[in-house]
């Protein structure tokens, strides 16, 4: 299978590159920034005073620490998912900024996405300035270019999914940062529906050809495809 893979990266095919990279970024993406983004969680809780979740051995890049089966699924299926969430007992921070640093807690693991894809689109320039300044294309180069596209890309639908407020994504959490508790704690008792329900909209405007993710994924991607262009002269 895995001579399988390099020969279909390799070979010119445009289409069997693509399917081949795209294949590897998920394993990748599952594997290493998955936990990269719940120990970003559990990092912040840690550094604001909540140490539960690195009890639970959560500041971790093992995946086994963090995967869950559904989730993992759902990334090779439609590109984006989830992994087990990080316990925060939000008592053990300071009383007067609770829920500040538990919305603090919930934008380190997105915001660990947004600087991933940041560091990917920087290798995929240094890529391409280095492509263009040798007149090289060879297929090599174009799956570093695939791969460090596809990874900055997954890892931005990861960060924008993750900020919806619907429990349990992160976006939720912020919401106590604003809303009254009794209206927080109300909307917290449906999160196990809430979320398929979420799902499920997205399926079905996936399937109607309107993707709001992807839509604001692509705005990110550019603003960032632009940043990461800055250091090399590169006008994306």
């Amino acid at each position: 299978m895995l001579f399988s893979l390099l020969n279909a990266l390799t070979s010119g095919n445009g289409i069997g590159m693509e399917l081949g990279v795209h294949f590897l970024v998920l394993v990748f993406v599952t594997g290493i920034c998955l936990p990269i983004h719940e120990s970003a969680h559990a990092l912040a809780a840690h550094w604001l005073g909540d140490d539960t979740g690195k009890l639970k051995g959560r500041i971790s890049l093992n995946p086994l620490a963090h995967l869950d089966l559904y989730g993992t699924l759902l990334m090779f299926l439609v590109g984006f998912g989830y992994a087990k969430p990080v316990p925060v007992n939000i008592r053990n921070f300071p009383a007067e900024k609770r829920k500040f640093y538990f919305a603090l807690t919930a934008i380190a693991g997105p915001t660990s996405n947004l600087l991933l894809a940041l560091v990917f689109l920087i290798c995929y320039c240094g890529v391409l300035k280095y492509a263009y300044v040798n007149l090289i294309l060879s297929s090599w180069i174009r799956v570093l270019l695939y791969f460090f596209q596809y990874a900055a890309l997954i890892n931005i639908t990861l960060a924008v999914f993750n900020l919806i407020p619907v429990p349990p994504l992160d976006g939720s959490r912020v919401l106590t940062a604003v809303l009254p508790d009794k209206i927080y704690y109300k909307i917290m008792a449906y999160e196990r529906y809430m979320v398929i329900g979420l799902f499920i909209v997205i399926l079905l405007l996936n399937r109607l050809g309107f993707s709001p993710i992807s839509i604001l994924s692509g705005y990110v991607y550019d603003g960032l495809l632009k940043l990461a262009g800055l250091p090399f002269g590169l006008t994306l």
